[in-house]
């Protein structure tokens, strides 16, 4: 199935550097299509941005910024996939939201781990559920 995504990812932690790869490679996309929030490319026109996210009770400058200028014109959809809380996740859905980027309903919540580069390895149960979470956000938009 061919999409034009991006998944990108705002995190100190290896697990989810390693769950966006996971994801890129099942949709078989461009290393550059991979990469941490900010990118070094923008998105163009895509038809999904998939993000995810390492976030607590204060959105870092960066990230907002990043989400504030994720329009419709760069991404049609938006889906996260979150180490965090469901109220901490509201505040970055609203602020895609106001960009006016379409946002998925469904977030998948996973637990980053350690904030460790280094502490990457993710189980399959982990694997399986945000690969699991990705084919149902990309099968809707299909």
């Amino acid at each position: 199935m061919s999409i034009k995504m991006r998944v990108l990812y705002y995190s100190k932690k290896g697990k989810m550097a390693t769950s966006a790869n996971a994801i890129a490679q099942k949709y078989e996309l461009e290393i550059n299509k991979v990469d941490v929030i900010p990118p070094a490319y923008s998105c163009d026109k895509e038809r999904i941005v998939i993000l995810g996210l390492t976030i607590g009770d204060y959105i870092p400058d960066q990230l907002r910024l990043f989400c504030r200028e994720l329009t419709k014109e760069r991404a049609q959809n938006v889906a996260i996939y979150v180490d965090g809380t469901e109220a901490n996740a509201k505040k970055i859905i609203e602020t895609l939201k106001e960009a006016g980027t379409n946002v998925i309903e469904e977030v998948c919540y996973v637990k980053g781990g350690l904030p460790f580069k280094f502490m990457s390895k993710v189980t399959d149960d982990e694997k399986n559920a945000v690969l699991e979470w990705a084919d149902r956000v990309v099968n809707k938009l299909s």
